[in-house]
């Protein structure tokens, strides 16, 4: 039975509505029911584990354990020790037989990250393991069989690496099967709000603190940024300055401290396209936030006077959800009032009795039927991928006739 992309990219916690992040979710689901060795390649920090548990928790062994190996934090002198496991008294401290690290993911998933690391003798091993299934532990002479998978992750050119002598050219070509390529952050930054408000919400629910989102302007900062650090930065900065204005709309001159984009601090002014309301650059997140207004316009008039509403993050749904005593009504602290004000996206009195797929199905109608059913155009004026606007397009039933 194919695996569902929505049900593995919520069960992963993989973020992104890109291309790039959608093709990635797509392998894992092609690739997770088989036993094939994995290699998963990108820059530190876009989330090469997570991968790894994706497609073990897709796969047939998602009852067996997942044992994660950093090959970089193992000394040269230990690691096959640790991997295979050793004999008691084959070497000074050995004061007892031990199991490695396969014999532990018996049946299981292996996870060997940074594996361009280990030792060329070590790789020799490795490769029996994988084509064979057997190992041998240190200082022992018995063959012993292990039934495990294997993902391994690089954030090196194993390529380059391979053709300087570094890694084993046979060890490479094994691994290489399957090869996984995790996008760098600066390559799809329009999933940067997604990213955000997960990171933001979480982060708040563990600590008890007020989110607020960020402003469209931050929203802006944020995607310009190159993210050296990738999305493990990007949740850095998110904690980093959340913690130092809770309760606060995050502006760009709070990430003044935090990021710089060309040179320039945070606080300096950004470029604003006017009477272009914040939606319009940031859908994807807004859409969400739309679901969840649900306060009528005394609320909004006492908002903008600027009387204190005490809200709560309800931690249970996937986005922020303004809680008010009494009546449960609330307004999303991201929803700008003055845009709503001027141009209301839908009707007050329509809230509740519309969906978030209905909202979308318009909003992708509307647009079709403005640039005449021209998809690219479309496209770049929804901010999303073409082959995810015929994607929706197809699901919706939005074909022109």
């Amino acid at each position: 039975m194919p695996i569902d992309i929505e049900t593995l990219q919520r069960k992963s916690g993989i973020l992104g509505q890109s291309e790039q992040i959608q093709e990635v979710l797509q392998t894992i689901a092609q690739i997770a029911p088989t036993d094939i060795s994995v290699l998963v390649t990108g820059e530190s920090g876009t989330g090469k584990e997570m991968v790894a548990k994706a497609i073990h928790k897709n796969s047939r062994r998602k009852f067996e354990p997942l044992v994660t190996v950093n090959c970089g934090a193992i000394p040269a002198g230990i690691i096959e020790s640790e991997l295979f496991g050793h004999k008691k008294g084959s070497f000074t401290g050995a004061n007892e037989t031990r199991k490695g690290y396969f014999e532990a993911a018996h049946k299981g998933t292996i996870f060997l990250d940074e594996i361009g690391e280990t030792p060329l003798e070590t790789q020799v091993k490795l490769l029996r393991v994988i084509e064979t299934g057997e190992f041998m532990k240190v200082g022992d002479t018995t063959t012993r069989r292990v039934d495990v998978r294997l993902v391994a992750a690089t954030n090196q050119d194993l390529g380059a690496e391979t053709r300087k002598g570094n890694f084993r050219q046979d060890l490479y070509y094994r691994l290489k099967t399957i090869t996984i390529e995790v996008p760098a952050l600066r390559g799809h930054p329009e999933d940067i709000p997604l990213l955000v408000e997960r990171f933001g919400l979480e982060f708040a629910t563990r600590n008890d603190l007020s989110f607020r989102g960020f402003t469209s302007e931050a929203i802006r900062l944020l995607k310009a940024y190159e993210w050296p650090g990738n999305v493990r930065e990007l949740k850095n900065v998110v904690e980093s300055v959340l913690t130092l204005n809770p309760g606060e709309r995050l502006t760009p001159e709070m990430l003044a401290t935090q990021i710089q984009v060309a040179g320039h601090h945070a606080g300096s002014r950004l470029p604003v396209v006017v009477n272009i309301p914040p939606e319009q650059s940031d859908r994807e997140l807004v859409l969400r936030q739309l679901l969840y207004i649900r306060q009528d316009l005394s609320d909004v008039k006492q908002l903008i006077a600027g009387t204190e509403i005490n809200r709560q993050i309800d931690p249970y749904l996937p986005s922020p959800v303004p809680v008010l005593p009494g009546d449960q009504s609330g307004l999303a602290p991201q929803q700008d009032i003055t845009s709503l004000e001027q141009r209301p996206l839908i009707d007050p009195e329509a809230v509740g009795e519309i969906t978030i797929e209905e909202l979308e199905r318009d909003f992708i109608q509307q647009t079709l039927i403005k640039f005449n059913h021209n998809r690219r155009r479309s496209a770049e004026a929804l901010g999303i991928a073409e082959r995810t606007l015929y994607r929706k397009i197809q699901a919706y039933g939005l074909d022109k006739k």
